[in-house]
């Protein structure tokens, strides 16, 4: 009786996790009617990729603020003028202006 079994090998291409974005996990503090700037790096093997902030206060889910595409012009898109962005090479930082109490939250990072 044979009893050998027939051995199947699968290669995987390697998962290199090339995209990313790294946030300051620091709490940012400011005067209310300031300006604040909240930084986000990213790296990313696109050449031209989407960035978005969103927003989450205590006890809520996070809340899309807006969206930047790094090929393009930048446009105001913000549901407040107050809040913007743009991509500056491998950032695109998040600047908040006459900043007021409901501010206080949590703000996200992402890429597509």
């Amino acid at each position: 009786i044979d009893s050998s079994l027939p051995l199947h090998v699968l290669f995987f291409p390697e998962c290199k996790g090339e995209d990313r974005v790294i946030q300051p996990t620091a709490d940012v503090t400011a005067a209310e009617g300031g300006t604040v700037t909240l930084d986000c790096s990213f790296e990313t093997s696109y050449s031209n990729p989407y960035l978005f902030w969103y927003k989450q206060e205590e006890n809520d889910f996070p809340k899309f603020l807006l969206r930047r595409y790094s090929g393009t012009k930048n446009t105001q898109d913000s549901q407040e003028n107050r809040f913007n962005a743009e991509v500056n090479n491998k950032s695109v930082p998040l600047k908040i202006q006459k900043l007021q109490v409901s501010d206080s939250a949590v703000y996200y990072c992402a890429l597509r």
